[in-house]
């Protein structure tokens, strides 16, 4: 289990993650964290830029799967719910454990799966430390809090980090 903070790839939101690029890659589940990562931690309810996101994943054959450390699952049920996705709650990310659940349930191994979010202590330690595509995008919403502005800031090298190593794959 690598213990790399580096993610494999960095997009400006989630948007940019097309269901052309993993399909290229020959992803077939892709998990997603929801707060920061898909919509800003106070939005209730998807939006239809979202919606029409997921429809194109699920068009192209990509399963879409929220994975969530929430402790509450109200938000996180009633969002996915919405968009007819399913989540695995309680993830305990950094730890495998919810992204290991998260592919067994959708029958996918980790050469064909991968994880979007928008922290490198969870999202990203946890798609690396499980061996699947770790793909990082910037917090939907922005960095509000001081502890987000900080989390923010100490991440800059291992972004620094990501894009050297995807200029030398060029």
């Amino acid at each position: 289990m690598p213990l790399s903070l580096i993610p494999s790839r960095l997009f400006q939101n989630y948007r940019e993650v097309t269901p052309e690029y993993l399909r290229r890659l020959g992803v077939t589940l892709l998990l997603s964290d929801l707060d920061f990562t898909l919509a800003p931690k106070p939005v209730r309810r998807p939006d239809p830029a979202l919606r029409a996101w997921i429809a194109d994943m699920r068009a192209a054959g990509v399963q879409v799967m929220i994975v969530s450390n929430n402790r509450s699952g109200t938000r996180v049920t009633e969002f996915c719910a919405d968009l007819g996705i399913p989540y695995q709650g309680r993830a305990g990310k950094p730890s495998t454990r919810g992204l290991r659940a998260a592919m067994a349930r959708a029958g996918a191994d980790r050469a064909h799966t991968a994880m979007l979010g928008d922290k490198l202590l969870t999202d990203m330690l946890a798609a690396n430390r499980a061996g699947v595509l770790a793909l990082m995008v910037e917090p939907l919403g922005g960095t509000v809090t001081l502890w987000q502005k900080v989390l923010h800031a100490l991440q800059a090298p291992f972004k620094a980090a990501c894009r050297r190593r995807r200029g030398r794959e060029r």
